[in-house]
């Protein structure tokens, strides 16, 4: 991939804890969306797991990021929302959380802006939680939830692509 085409692609992030139940849903829906859309020119799927500053460097090249992951929405379970550009910097601002993650997604972030890096385009699909005790299967309504995220990242992705 040459320079100019790695600055242009699509980063699909799925972060959570896979041995914390519901946390690790972004990585589940991450995973589904990947073998759905198979090999997608210009789009990169990254595990992200419980986070680390090793993602900064792919997140900083990337045109365009979807995060996928848990998020506290204060609603039912399995609830969906799309957090598109500023919005989504404002909703990781208002809600920091403790977390067993070595950093946050608003860290990376933070890097990104610092090194006028910051995606062009950027989107987090926050799944609301029910479960977060030590497991490593998704509760069934939160894992209900993973094909229409999986369908609001697709959309995003061929809104994005050039």
């Amino acid at each position: 991939m040459t320079n100019s085409q790695q600055h242009r692609r699509i980063v699909v992030l799925g972060i959570g804890n896979t041995l914390l139940q519901d946390d690790g849903v972004g990585v589940h829906a991450m995973r589904q969306l990947q073998q759905d859309c198979g090999e997608m020119a210009g789009v990169e799927f990254i595990d992200g797991g419980t986070l680390s500053f090793s993602l900064a460097g792919p997140i900083a090249q990337a045109a365009g990021l979807i995060v996928l992951d848990a998020a506290e929405l204060q609603d039912s379970p399995g609830t969906i929302r799309l957090f598109v550009d500023e919005e989504m910097d404002r909703f990781l601002g208002e809600n920091r959380k403790f977390s067993v993650h070595e950093v946050g997604l608003l860290d990376l972030l933070a890097v990104s802006c610092l090194t006028d890096s910051l995606p062009a385009q950027r989107a987090l699909i926050g799944i609301q939680p029910q479960q977060m005790g030590w497991g490593d299967t998704l509760g069934s309504t939160v894992a209900a939830a993973i094909p229409a995220a999986c369908a609001l990242a697709r959309n995003l992705i061929e809104e994005w692509r050039p």
